[in-house]
């Protein structure tokens, strides 16, 4: 037998399936899962299907106020200040504050150093602006020892101190930005305030404890070329400013989030012993370089800034 004889064979032995007839499902077969599951059993006919058309009763839920604990994360604040806060939503109902207890016993191992071996120890204080705490500790003992320091270290000392307190301010600033949502300011701050780090290591060698500032004046006089970049520096700054004041002032989130928050009048800061921006926040025009102006502040020409609300925006 050739093999189309036997292709042609296996093929006509096949029954033909073209006009079977196909099963559909019925209602009798539809009428098993009638029930409130898929599967019919004896024990589930007393089941009865929830009326899902909108008629069921509103059930009564208790909102209860989230508790979140805000700190202590920072490494930089070991047990200083951890926060209980009870929000509802984005608005804070109550803080309940810990302060904390931090002691390094810095006051003890001043006892058993000179004046010099000291400090460095208050660069460590404060690692936003370190030059200051030297320059808070130089200050106390040139009063104690009566000491007058030559005027170009005044005047160096005034340029480092204003530097650091851009260094301060700024990341106050970026920083509440950041908790208010927003991302971009952040980054140009801290651009700008990397190269305040780097006049401060051109002129110690260190970046953030610099250990600069002396008893009697600083260290080392100012390299050669610094005060040219710091020139530079100050110009650009102001429209790095301008450029996050036009992504912020007018922010709907950054007011919503700012304006009105956290107000306290001028009256309940000075009794609570509120001081710097706190202080100027209320419309109490207190600064210390105008009040009681040490180094070369008493020769310079600027304006205390001050807000009226006492809030978080004057802030």
């Amino acid at each position: 037998m050739s093999l189309l004889s036997r292709i042609l064979m296996k093929i006509s032995s096949r029954p033909n399936t073209r006009f079977m007839q196909k099963w559909y499902p019925d209602a009798e077969w539809f009428r098993q899962f009638d029930g409130p599951v898929m599967f019919n059993r004896e024990k589930f006919k007393h089941w009865k299907i929830q009326p899902w058309n909108g008629k069921l009763p509103m059930v009564e839920k208790k909102v209860r106020n989230m508790v979140i604990n805000f700190g202590p994360a920072h490494p930089a604040a070991h047990g200083v200040l951890r926060l209980i806060c009870e929000l509802e939503g984005e608005v804070i109902r109550r803080i309940d504050p810990h302060i904390g207890h931090l002691h390094r016993g810095t006051e003890k191992l001043c006892e058993h150093k000179t004046y010099l071996q000291a400090l460095p120890y208050f660069d460590r204080f404060d690692y936003v602006s370190p030059m200051c705490n030297e320059h808070a500790f130089c200050l106390a003992l040139e009063k104690l020892l009566n000491i007058d320091i030559p005027r170009r270290a005044k005047f160096i000392r005034t340029i480092f101190i204003e530097l650091t307190r851009l260094l301060s301010h700024g990341l106050s600033a970026a920083s509440q930005l950041l908790d208010a949502g927003a991302i971009t300011p952040v980054f140009w701050v801290f651009e700008e305030r990397e190269k305040i780090w780097e006049f401060c290591e051109r002129v110690s060698g260190g970046r953030v404890h610099s250990i600069y500032f002396r008893v009697g004046g600083v260290a080392r006089d100012l390299p050669i070329g610094l005060l040219d970049d710091i020139q530079l520096f100050t110009e650009r700054f102001c429209q790095r400013l301008d450029e996050i004041e036009d992504v912020t002032t007018n922010n709907r989130i950054w007011l919503a989030r700012n304006v009105g928050i956290g107000a306290i009048s001028a009256e309940d800061a000075i009794n609570t012993g509120c001081s710097g921006t706190n202080l100027r926040a209320t419309g109490v025009k207190w600064d210390l370089r105008k009040n009681l102006p040490y180094e070369i502040y008493d020769e310079l020409d600027f304006d205390v800034p001050v807000g009226a609300n006492g809030d978080c925006h004057d802030r």
